[in-house]
């Protein structure tokens, strides 16, 4: 297992930042190495995202000093979303075989978690996201059938989309994890516009599901000194409280979206009128 740590960046800074310097500090490009537990620990709200690819054999999750404790989990809660081939997690000798697109919630305090790949040719993918935690809540797998479903956008605005909320209150306990999926239908490629912020946590996108050649381009900043990043597929980008998230895609794309902070409260956003963007 290996892990990098990113400090937080004031916005005052990130408006001087060029191109290099603001994809070194919010992109992660490389989540899943084959037989490797590949994490980057954000300051912001001391988020942990990486991904674990088991191709010869099973991969431990294992704690470091960055973490500061003897076991992973010991005071946080995890997140996996499975974007690669069938695989399983095992969770204290419990196992949870998670088929694409299969979440898992895994519970503060939980000392022994693998994850293994069912075919070494078609090896699972599994994406993590840590949040620091208070309370232990029970270590639950859940499916799309099993999330909250929520339909929003039109084609005339080239954002129709289906949300799947996967650790949400009403689906899944968590201490301040919340974590889903967004999957736009063919022909859209806009997200999240018209953009918001929500200065009471922070966020998290992987983009997946896009072809070899196609990109993402994932707008962030202060409403009225937006910057852009390009993301091709299976890249990360960290959104700060003070953010707008937000991408349009060279086609249709899936993104899993995971927050952490002061509250749960999905619809708790401060939206951005288009004619403030700058």
């Amino acid at each position: 297992m290996k892990i990098s740590v990113r400090q937080v960046s004031h916005p005052d800074a990130v408006r001087t930042f060029d191109t290099e310097t603001l994809r070194e500090q919010f992109l992660i490009p490389s989540l899943f190495e084959a037989d490797e537990i590949a994490l980057t620990y954000s300051h912001i709200d001391r988020l942990v995202v990486g991904g674990a690819t088991p191709v010869a054999g099973p991969l431990t999750l294992e704690s470091s000093k960055e973490i500061g404790s003897d076991t992973f989990l010991k005071r946080r809660e995890l997140g996996v979303v499975n974007v690669g081939g069938a695989g399983r997690v095992v969770v204290d000798g419990t196992a949870y075989e998670l088929a694409p697109r299969d979440g898992l919630y895994v519970a503060m305090g939980s000392e022994d978690v693998r994850f293994e790949s069912a075919d070494a040719s078609n090896p699972a993918k599994f994406y993590l996201v840590s949040a620091p935690a208070h309370a232990r809540h029970e270590t639950m797998k859940i499916s799309l059938e099993q999330a909250r479903k929520v339909t929003l956008g039109d084609i005339a605005q080239s954002n129709d989309r289906t949300i799947y909320q996967m650790i949400h209150p009403e689906v899944c306990r968590s201490c301040q994890l919340v974590l889903g999926m967004t999957v736009l239908k063919p022909n859209n490629m806009w997200n999240t516009m018209p953009c918001h912020t929500h200065d009471r946590r922070s966020e998290v996108y992987l983009y997946f599901d896009l072809p070899q050649d196609g990109r993402v381009f994932h707008f962030m900043g202060e409403p009225t000194e937006t910057r852009h990043m390009v993301i091709a597929n299976e890249q990360a980008v960290l959104s700060p409280g003070w953010s707008i998230h937000s991408g349009v895609g060279t086609s249709n794309y899936t993104f899993i979206w995971a927050m952490a902070g002061d509250n749960q409260d999905f619809t708790d956003m401060d939206m951005v009128p288009m004619a403030e963007l700058r």
